[in-house]
């Protein structure tokens, strides 16, 4: 069994569309990540839902003040205007056929809604390509080596072949912490010296994961601020050149998005879509002051989909994204 079980595993297998390793009930696994995602939430600042939301929870009957309310606090929690106004509309109609009385009855509706509307379906990276390239981008500060180095890790646990690129190479230390984990995780680093073309180290990583018969090439980019407009050039140079090799590639386009960021992250997914076609969002740093409305403004004003959450250091904080357990996790009170 792996550091994380055959649980985790099976988890991770079904993001990558792989048969998973033990035969499980969804249901088992599902209530593990809620619990390790509410327990990392409530050991962090953020701590537990928003005051304004426990009162709303709390109240024994729905009123017009309810609603208000909760716009408010959905507002607050970095849900963005439109999606808010979804939601509320919704919950309004089922108070109106009687199915919402009270703040209970509001706490139930509402993250089984907002799930639905995160992910409809559950998220999926395929590694159907061989080799799959993968880049991650983000901005400075977001925890984009950490997850590679993670996701090669969880890949060769389920016996998948990991080529990784260090393209991150203004930052000696993103190639030295890549080190690391190739090692642990039996990868291929392709590496360069700092300073060199992010480009060329994108274009060797694909060229040696295709010679080698590699299962994914996994690549980590430089971060980059949405607004510097040269870099963001960059980015799209990168993803050029990797079409070069393969021209469907890249198959995935990862965001790294630090949920603290709040609405700023709509801005970044925004630009970064704009000059990678992003596939999916990883959600960095849930446990910290993040109010987790953000996976819903940008899968609703972007229909970009939440891949992957991360509210912790250790490795198992890195979870496949699972649409129930994070709006249960984030926005219901403590049971």
């Amino acid at each position: 069994m792996s550091e994380a079980g055959d649980a985790d595993r099976g988890a991770w297998a079904e993001l990558f569309g792989l048969d998973p390793p033990v035969e499980e009930d969804e249901q088992p696994r599902r209530r593990g990540l809620f619990a390790r995602l509410k327990a990392n939430i409530a050991a962090g600042p953020r701590q537990t839902i928003s005051p304004q939301l426990a009162g709303i929870y709390a109240g024994k009957l729905v009123t017009d003040d309810t609603w208000d309310e909760l716009e408010e606090a959905l507002i607050s929690a970095d849900c963005g205007m439109d999606a808010t106004l979804d939601l509320v509309e919704e919950l309004r109609g089922e108070a109106a056929q009687g199915r919402i009385t009270s703040g209970p009855d509001v706490s139930g509706a509402l993250w089984k809604a907002m799930a639905a509307r995160m992910s409809p379906e559950p998220p999926r990276i395929p590694l159907d390509a061989t080799p799959t390239v993968i880049l991650v981008v983000g901005v400075n500060g977001s925890g984009k080596t950490t997850t590679v180095g993670k996701l090669a890790y969880r890949m060769s646990q389920l016996g998948k072949t990991v080529v990784i690129g260090a393209a991150d190479t203004f930052r000696a230390a993103a190639i030295d912490q890549l080190a690391v984990w190739a090692e642990r995780s039996g990868a291929q680093l392709v590496r360069q010296g700092q300073g060199a073309d992010p480009g060329a180290v994108a274009y060797d990583t694909v060229a040696s994961a295709t010679a080698r018969g590699a299962d994914v090439a996994l690549i980590d980019t430089a971060g980059r601020l949405q607004t510097q407009h040269n870099l963001m050039e960059e980015l799209r140079k990168v993803a050029a050149v990797v079409r070069k090799v393969n021209p469907d590639a890249p198959h995935e386009v990862l965001l790294v998005l630090d949920a603290t960021t709040g609405q700023n992250g709509l801005s970044q997914a925004r630009l970064f879509d704009q000059a990678a076609d992003l596939t999916g969002v990883v959600l960095t740093k849930v446990d910290g002051a993040a109010r987790g409305g953000i996976a819903l403004a940008i899968r609703r004003e972007l229909g970009i989909p939440v891949k992957m959450v991360g509210s912790g250091e250790k490795l198992e904080d890195l979870q496949p994204f699972d649409a129930q357990a994070f709006a249960r996790a984030v926005f219901a009170p403590d049971d």
